[in-house]
């Protein structure tokens, strides 16, 4: 039960102040003993609260994604493991998985497209893809319309020359590279339209486990360039959505 359904429940005699006191409580933040729980995020930022599953046991995370779908909320996990999605569709079976972004979704109601325009998502390898689809998914599931154009990097540059008319399209474009992160300036040059710059861990060992790409992304010469951390496909996607759904 939302805040509106509460309010309304309320005033329609459906729900009576002591019960609605109790729902109160546990509606801003609900204390776990292990997690505090934003059930209020969604009100002040527009989405709800995400599960980041990495270093979570799989009992704390059936125990949010509990509480969570308590509330009808849509859940979208980032970082999951295997083993954990299937303890978890062993008890939500509409819970969804992919694989190579690690993303787990629960949708209980229905996704509206609050973009104003398309967001597409480019690599520059297909060993960035893990990193894009992250990107990818979280963006898709908080409504918006989401296009893929991977391995198009700048070593065959003429595979992303010839994609023009799909990225003048798009209203936002996320970034993803890994090597020297030369992709971003390259689409910086391109486009009029934010590009959200994605540097991945994928390189050899002078790439210092994607810092040089990090680095190559910050002191680009292009403008409109914003850069989020090494292989944040997830806030990437998340800003993306931001962006979009500006007027």
């Amino acid at each position: 039960m939302d805040l509106r359904e509460l309010l309304e429940g309320v005033k329609d005699n459906n729900l009576d102040i002591e019960d609605a006191l109790l729902k109160l409580k546990n509606l801003p933040y609900e204390d776990l003993g292990y997690a505090n729980i934003d059930h209020h995020r969604e009100i002040r930022n527009g989405y709800p609260e995400v599960i980041y599953c990495e270093g979570k046991s799989d009992e704390h995370i059936l125990g949010i994604i509990e509480k969570m779908n308590e509330k009808g909320s849509n859940i979208l996990g980032t970082r999951c493991r295997k083993e954990t999605f299937d303890k978890v569709k062993e008890v939500y079976n509409h819970a969804e998985y992919e694989a190579l972004s690690k993303i787990l979704k629960i949708q209980n109601h229905d996704i509206v497209n609050v973009g104003k325009g398309k967001v597409l998502v480019v690599t520059g390898g297909t060993s960035d893809m893990s990193v894009a689809d992250e990107a990818y998914y979280t963006c898709k599931f908080l409504g918006n319309e989401v296009d893929k154009i991977y391995d198009v990097g700048v070593a065959g540059i003429h595979r992303l020359l010839n994609r023009i008319p799909a990225l003048q399209e798009a209203r936002v474009i996320i970034a993803v590279a890994g090597m020297e992160g030369a992709l971003p300036s390259v689409l910086g040059g391109l486009v009029d339209v934010p590009v959200i710059a994605v540097p991945t861990s994928v390189g050899y060992g002078a790439n210092f486990g994607g810092l040089s790409a990090l680095l190559t992304m910050l002191n680009s010469c292009a403008s409109g360039i914003s850069v989020v951390n090494i292989d944040n496909g997830f806030g990437a996607g998340y800003l993306a959505a931001m962006i979009n759904k500006l007027k």
